[in-house]
């Protein structure tokens, strides 16, 4: 089941602000205070936004990723970035990209992730960042800001890439936490994509609904609440009151780390190609974020999304 159904999508420019070199290790088994013999990482440039652009790329659509790296871990990330030939733009910063490492315990399938901070930027780099974008989002067919920003961030900047796409006419996808979900949202946000504990960290409501709600309230147009094995529920600002719910009607064993980067990914690829129907939006992210979970690492999907995209229950 292809949910474009023979359409071509236009490019999805995504963005990361605070990029990682993601590692992640297979261990048998992990044992809380011992040590570990392990295989050496899977090493790729990752962060949210970079990890969506590879999901896309790997399906066959265009994608533009944009991002700042710098120091040893950034040029290992550029590296990969051509070797695996996801099209990208960087910027060069001085400070060094940081790293993020998980740990896929294989015998019971849980996944531990250490995330570093990451590093502050400096004045002129968000400038030449912001430059870019200027460029770029008027090209592109869907936008995504995606991630948490680095220390000393200015907390706008998704408000800020949410009102460039506006002016481009053009949908905006913003997956953060924080203050900055709250801004992104004030800017009017086509879509917000929080996690459950994400939403309840921004809004303070320990109510799904209600957190949604506040969003929506404060201008968000819709906003998709991902919630594991339980499945998503998608929020729509022009249906107050009601939303959508969907699962699969089972858990997958496997890496759950790459699942929110599929959802966005197929939420940016139907955008794209002009998709503003909720429920297809909900069953594509649904499906990709499953097929996610079955492949070792995040930024990869199981060409199963198609099949699981028919198995998908979609109840109001």
């Amino acid at each position: 089941m292809n949910p474009l159904s023979g359409r071509v999508a236009g490019t999805v420019l995504t963005v990361t602000p605070n990029p990682a070199l993601d590692e992640t290790y297979q261990v048998r088994k992990v044992t809380p205070g011992s040590t570990h013999r392990v295989r050496p990482p899977l090493a790729r440039a990752g962060g949210k936004g970079l990890n969506s652009a590879r999901v896309i790329h790997q399906l066959g659509y265009p994608a533009l990723a944009v991002a700042p790296l710098g120091g040893p871990a950034g040029e290992a990330c550029r590296t990969e970035l051509a070797s695996a030939g996801v099209p990208h733009r960087l910027v060069e910063a001085s400070a060094p990209t940081r790293r993020s490492m998980a740990f896929v315990d294989e015998e019971n399938g849980l996944t531990s992730i250490f995330n570093e901070m990451g590093f502050p930027l400096r004045p002129e780099e968000w400038k030449d960042l912001f430059q870019v974008l200027e460029h770029e989002v008027p090209q592109a067919a869907c936008v995504v800001g995606a991630g948490s920003l680095p220390p000393e961030a200015p907390t706008d900047f998704f408000a800020r890439l949410v009102r460039l796409s506006d002016r481009a006419g053009l949908p905006c996808i913003i997956d953060t936490s924080g203050a900055a979900l709250l801004e992104a949202a004030a800017a009017g946000a086509f879509v917000l994509k929080p996690n459950r504990e994400e939403l309840l960290e921004a809004t303070q409501c320990p109510d799904t609904a209600a957190g949604a709600d506040m969003l929506l309230a404060a201008g968000a147009q819709n906003v998709l609440v991902s919630n594991g094995a339980e499945g998503m529920l998608l929020f729509n600002a022009g249906t107050p009151g009601t939303c959508l719910a969907a699962t699969l009607g089972r858990s997958l064993p496997g890496n759950p780390t790459g699942a929110g980067y599929a959802a966005v990914a197929a939420l940016a690829v139907l955008l794209a190609s002009g998709e503003r129907d909720p429920e297809p939006l909900l069953r594509a992210a649904t499906a990709w974020s499953a097929a996610a979970v079955l492949m070792p690492a995040a930024g990869e999907i199981s060409p199963r999304y198609a099949e699981f995209a028919g198995q998908v229950h979609i109840r109001h």
